[in-house]
């Protein structure tokens, strides 16, 4: 079961994605938030899978929520943005300050639970403009060609399969490039990995 708190200060916006969240069964919401900081004191009592954080709220806004949640622990909950924002600005510092995934409240009911499923796997959910922000960015970076490679397929989402046959080499190859990648890195999986290499501009 993939327990999840739900960040946003509309309870419309709360209600609807209740009601859309609780048709798969494999999820449950456990909690609600209208800001941030209450967003942060439940997770932190709830202790969720995945937490969706709305960025601009009155009460605390989802940035500052995700730089205290982060503080505490790199990698749970997975955190999902999801919002009506998508500049550059609000991309960049959303994933700096360590969301695992950055959606907009636009994406069809089915995408959304599919990233919800693929976030409390560990593998990161980006938007086709989040992943240019991160593309955008350059640095010298410890990862060999083919490694950075893997790191932006990975980024790309989907499972390891299919990574591996987008750069036509096997899975196990990609396991193991993956495997430096963490070491190198100091992380455990994909979205912290991904999370990482952004905070590093090496993607």
């Amino acid at each position: 079961m993939i327990r999840i708190v739900i960040a946003d200060d509309h309870p419309i916006v709360r209600d609807g994605l209740v009601a859309i969240l609780e048709r798969d069964p494999e999820i449950e919401v456990v909690g609600q938030a209208g800001g941030g900081d209450e967003a942060v004191a439940l997770a932190e009592r709830l202790s969720p899978d995945v937490l969706l954080m709305d960025l601009r709220m009155p009460a605390g806004d989802g940035v500052s929520a995700i730089t205290a949640l982060r503080a505490r622990s790199a990698t749970s909950p997975r955190i999902l943005v999801l919002t009506t924002y998508d500049t550059d600005q609000d991309i960049r510092r959303s994933l700096e300050a360590g969301a695992d995934g950055y959606l907009l409240k636009d994406t069809p009911r089915a995408e959304l639970l599919a990233a919800i499923h693929q976030l409390a796997a560990g593998r990161p959910v980006l938007t086709p403009k989040a992943l240019s922000v991160l593309s955008r960015r350059r640095a010298e970076t410890p990862l060999t060609e083919r490694e950075l490679e893997v790191l932006r397929e990975v980024a790309a989402g989907g499972t390891n399969r299919e990574a591996a046959a987008r750069l036509f080499i096997s899975e196990t190859t990609l396991k193991t490039h993956l495997s430096r990648v963490f070491d190198k890195l100091g992380v455990g999986d994909r979205a912290a990995a991904v999370r990482v290499a952004y905070g590093r501009g090496l993607l």
